[in-house]
């Protein structure tokens, strides 16, 4: 007993360590949003100062510089996710309600054309190597790769379930499977999926970021966030995450990996080597704020959130077995949380 708790007590050293070693995460704005509906995923183009809000039936677009509101994409029913291709001037957005992804003129916000895709499209990424463009297709099972020139399909994958987030890394794209707890690699040569690997001990993986410098993709899931070696699918550490994540970003200069959650929380672990995760902080952050986004060149994070009403204290308790109500969002409360590390 003594030596077990001698081992716990040294694990406890080492965290808090590893702690008091990294400028913790506070809030440093907020930035009004607003509008009516849902929100989904947040992208940064760290070049242009922008952040891209995926929200309900718009894009919104924020100067990451002054943060504030400078735009807004219309006509992109039941939005989820954007790709930034700045080469091009273009933006790709995935319109979960329409099947389609949209091409987007990146300074007049306007839609140019649209494309059709599988049922539900989802995260998005673009492979910057051989110029394509992945929509995530949810409940359509399927990935659809998107020439980013021409805007024609080149191919549409057949995936094993439930698609999530994905990733690209050296020839290779990767999709969490959120209903299988795996992840899907496709060869983007060929354009078919090559292997399946297991998230354990991640579950029902959503969140995905890649480190393509050391060759490891982030994947945050249920009880954990699990790094791989996107050679082979090896898990090679773990960690445990707050509840309720659909986000992980990765910043590759500070080798910090963020889970944002819906309980309120973000786990932020550093990858200091290719074999090793540790939990530097948990931060507090707001309700329902479940998806994040990282500037790699300011190192700010991003997450999107709605306000609540607080609870009735004169309600009746729920029926034994039920959880309370849900507190009801507050209309027009919707806003972006910034977070920065201390100086």
């Amino acid at each position: 007993m003594r030596r077990r708790w001698q081992l716990v007590f040294g694990i406890l050293a080492l965290a808090t360590v590893s702690v008091a070693g990294q400028d913790k995460y506070s809030k440093v704005a907020e930035i009004p949003i607003g509008g009516a509906g849902g929100f989904d995923y947040l992208t940064v183009d760290s070049d242009a100062k922008r952040l891209y809000l995926a929200h309900s039936t718009e894009v919104v677009v924020v100067d990451t510089e002054k943060n504030t509101v400078v735009g807004r994409i219309a006509d992109t029913p039941g939005v989820h996710g954007v790709a930034v291709v700045s080469s091009m001037g273009r933006l790709f957005t995935t319109n979960g309600r329409e099947n389609k992804v949209g091409i987007v003129d990146a300074k007049t916000l306007e839609t140019t054309s649209k494309v059709e895709t599988g049922q539900n499209p989802d995260a998005i990424n673009y492979d910057a190597a051989r110029k394509e463009i992945w929509s995530w297709n949810h409940t359509g099972h399927s990935a659809t790769a998107i020439d980013a020139a021409t805007g024609k399909v080149n191919a549409t994958v057949p995936l094993a379930g439930v698609a999530e987030s994905g990733g690209i890394d050296g020839g290779r794209a990767f999709v969490n499977i959120e209903d299988k707890d795996a992840i899907d690699v496709i060869d983007t040569a060929k354009h078919e999926v090559v292997a399946h690997w297991t998230v354990a001990p991640a579950e029902s993986p959503t969140g995905m970021a890649v480190d393509t410098a050391r060759h490891r993709i982030f994947v945050g899931g249920g009880p954990s966030l699990v790094m791989m070696d996107s050679a082979n699918g090896k898990v090679v550490a773990h960690v445990p995450i707050c509840m309720g994540t659909d986000g992980t970003a990765y910043d590759p200069s500070t080798k910090l990996v963020f889970v944002s959650c819906s309980d309120g929380k973000m786990t932020i672990a550093r990858a200091d080597t290719p074999e090793t995760l540790t939990v530097v902080q948990t931060l507090e952050t707001a309700r329902g704020a479940r998806t994040v986004a990282v500037d790699p060149a300011t190192h700010h994070v991003y997450v999107a959130a709605v306000s609540y009403a607080p609870p009735d204290p004169n309600a009746p308790p729920p029926p034994a077995g039920q959880r309370p109500p849900r507190p009801a969002p507050i209309p027009d409360s919707l806003k972006v949380l910034v977070f920065g590390p201390g100086k």
